[in-house]
């Protein structure tokens, strides 16, 4: 039976960049999906996962720049669609990226990507999945094997599938994720992207031209060993969902592990760095 979720609407102000460490947090603690709105967000957990004390873990709630109020309410997973529809705009990227839903008219764009991300991550909207479409943008991908770590809503991996590429695993954690990204694959006619659920565990023995990666700061250091084991000598490599501030620290993992640091995007304190080997 599908549990239930706790939608939390969060009034933040002044939003930015408030919002974009609020849903860094959250996504710590177990939330599954964001919405950014004009003022601030709105996040979802499953019912099972929350405890009454789950916020108290939340730092800027208790921080003194930012004036944060919320509302909580349960809602059927079944009526995600809805909620997500009120709230979800199609978004542009670099004038040639579009990403929409399918109530969305289709725009003059070299890439149209159409997905539902419902409990998924990775709309385009969140500044990281904007600075990796960018960074997809900027490269080539023709013929190219690649992994998708962490794919979310499939979103990644289905550009990287338009710019040419061979053959992409898109992989990820969570049920919603795996699930979201089979229905978003086959919405964008995408069949050679193949889809699985598990962690960074799957890729031994595989080996990858190009890997993307926007995840969090911790699970990218705990697992660069096991994305560099399946880099190609001479691939590249793309991490985000980190902070500019964390950027150092990511830098020093992976040139310790022989990367060698190509250049990096930031958008609203977030960054999004390639690595060549």
């Amino acid at each position: 039976m599908a549990s239930n979720y706790l939608e939390f609407i969060f009034k933040v102000e002044p939003v930015q960049p408030a919002s974009e460490i609020l849903v860094a947090e959250l996504g710590y603690l177990g939330f599954e999906s964001f919405v950014e709105n004009e003022d601030g967000i709105t996040a979802y957990i499953p019912l099972e996962e929350y405890e009454e004390d789950l916020l108290a873990g939340v730092h800027i709630l208790q921080s003194e720049e930012f004036e944060i109020t919320y509302s909580k309410s349960e809602i059927e997973q079944v009526n995600w669609n809805k909620e997500w529809e009120k709230n979800f705009s199609p978004i542009m990227v670099e004038d040639i990226c579009s990403v929409r839903a399918p109530f969305h008219p289709k725009p003059e764009a070299d890439f149209d990507i159409v997905i539902e991300p419902k409990m998924s991550f990775g709309t385009g909207h969140h500044a990281t999945t904007h600075l990796m479409i960018r960074q997809i943008l900027d490269n080539n991908w023709k013929g190219k094997t690649v992994l998708d770590m962490g794919c979310g809503t499939g979103v990644l991996a289905i550009l990287a599938a338009l710019k040419g590429a061979f053959k992409i695993d898109a992989i990820d954690i969570d049920n919603w994720c795996y699930l979201n990204t089979l229905e978003n694959i086959e919405r964008n006619d995408c069949p050679h992207i193949n889809v699985e659920e598990g962690g960074a565990e799957l890729l031994e023995g595989r080996k990858y031209d190009s890997i993307l990666a926007n995840i969090n700061r911790n699970i990218l250091l705990k697992d660069m060993s096991y994305y560099l084991a399946a880099l190609n000598k001479g691939g590249e490599i793309f991490l985000s969902g980190f902070y500019t501030e964390d950027l150092q620290v990511i830098k020093k993992a992976a040139l310790s592990s022989g990367l060698n640091y190509k250049n990096h995007l930031e958008k609203n304190n977030w960054v999004a760095v390639k690595f060549s080997f």
